[in-house]
């Protein structure tokens, strides 16, 4: 059966469609509520961790981090600086299997070493804070964040390592909770700027929905995004041709280079992985 092809009038329908739907917790959303805008992250910042005169000087959405060889890289959906050095990595979760203890052990490992420049002592360690918004309540005890940082098993001293993880519950819901914080969450959940309480994500969430300059923007976004995931899955399925070749062992680093054209750097550094290495 021949697909059916659209006409740029229904994409269009489609694109409005998907941005009407849209809530601040939404990965694609998210990244465009945040992209430039240091005083919303600023905002909610100071109100997940709690210091009310946190100043942040730099905010970066997609922050990578790939410089360690042959480890797994990642990339941060909200990446900052404070005044005082401090590290924040807010990261935005709807699947429970992308916040699991280790992932934010990962994260405040990863951060630790893109920070710590050679020859400088363990103890010039920024303090740093990884931070898990998630949609359903990973921890399962129904509360509005659990906060954790590493302490003496006995006595419950703190270790004073500078490492904060911290889970906010995305499904919180409690009428009676005035909170900030609860009302952040709440807004997380919402399609409808009119159904939020907190200033600077309906007015975000407003102009991005409700403005012909908003609207789009989030159309070009969701364009570009939908071209480098396309380009994501070529490049996946390159690596898995290369890998299932090394694993069969009958085809040289340049003949599986040419097979999938990826160069001939990257099919020795995936050999180097696949410890196919030889003498």
């Amino acid at each position: 059966m021949i697909k059916t092809v659209k006409t740029p009038e229904q994409r269009r329908e489609d694109e409005l469609r998907t941005i009407a739907n849209y809530r601040p917790i939404d990965d694609d959303f998210m990244r465009e509520l945040f992209r430039d805008d240091l005083p919303l992250a600023q905002y909610v910042l100071r109100t997940i961790t709690g210091i009310e005169d946190l100043q942040l000087i730099s905010q970066t959405t997609q922050y990578d981090m790939k410089r360690l060889l042959g480890s797994r890289s990642i990339c941060l959906d909200v990446f900052g600086t404070d005044s005082k050095g401090r590290k924040f990595d807010l990261e935005i979760q709807r699947a429970d299997s992308g916040a699991t203890p280790q992932r934010a052990r990962y994260h405040s490992s990863a951060i630790d070493v893109e920070f710590l420049k050679a020859k400088e002592e363990f103890t010039e360690l920024p303090e740093s804070y990884v931070i898990f918004i998630t949609e359903n309540d990973v921890r399962g005890e129904k509360r509005l964040i659990y906060s954790f940082e590493r302490t003496e098993t006995s006595t419950g001293s703190p270790l004073g390592d500078g490492t904060h993880i911290i889970f906010v519950n995305g499904a919180y819901n409690n009428a009676e909770d005035t909170s900030e914080l609860a009302k952040l969450v709440h807004d997380l959940r919402c399609k409808s700027a009119d159904e939020m309480y907190t200033k600077q994500i309906a007015d975000k969430t407003r102009f991005f929905k409700e403005t012909p300059e908003g609207v789009s923007i989030m159309c070009k976004a969701m364009e570009e995004l939908c071209n480098e995931r396309a380009k994501e899955a070529v490049i996946y399925e390159k690596i898995q041709i290369a890998v299932n070749l090394l694993n069969r062992g009958k085809d040289t680093f340049e003949e599986i280079s040419a097979l999938t054209g990826l160069t001939l750097e990257e099919v020795q550094e995936l050999a180097k992985e696949l410890d196919h290495v030889t003498a």
